[in-house]
């Protein structure tokens, strides 16, 4: 057996020139997605889960006075709790129909109104002018004591 049949057990060899490529190309990637992942994240809005909410205590009895409104909390959602002149309550979602802005009540006209583009909705939740394409969703009112309760209409 000769010496010359015997190879040696050759080691991958570092280089200097490769491993300041490595650390280059590491510092490249780092730099991009800094860079890239906010952009996405401003993009790409968070899923919104509904809180599964069917019921949700919007008031007290003494928040709201005579022909006045109050954004409340459903779900995850707003909504909106119109005491009217005559002493009964509505309740409505608060999103416009047309592109999700948030609407208020408007003692002056009594309607609701949305900022947005002009949008008017009548006391029902029907959209009668301005670009709303459909009408509000109507939540049903209950006093609970003290309490002003609105929930989600049942199908029955």
């Amino acid at each position: 057996m000769s010496s010359s049949s015997v190879q040696p057990h050759l080691e991958p060899q570092v280089t200097r020139r490769r491993l300041i490529s490595i650390l280059l190309g590491g510092g490249l990637l780092a730099s991009l997605a800094s860079f890239f992942y906010p952009v996405v994240r401003y993009l790409v809005p968070p899923p919104v889960a509904d809180l599964g909410t069917d019921e949700v205590v919007a008031a007290k009895i003494a928040d709201l006075k005579s022909n006045s409104g109050k954004i409340f909390r459903f779900g995850s959602r707003p909504g909106l709790l119109i005491m009217n002149a005559d002493g009964t309550y509505r309740a409505l979602s608060a999103t416009c129909t047309h592109l999700g802005c948030t609407v208020q009540y408007r003692p002056d006209l009594r309607e609701i109104w949305c900022a947005c583009h002009n949008g008017l909705y009548d006391l029902n939740g029907r959209n009668i002018s301005g670009p709303p394409p459909r009408p509000l969703e109507v939540f049903d009112v209950h006093l609970r004591g003290e309490d002003i309760v609105v929930s989600r209409k049942r199908e029955s």
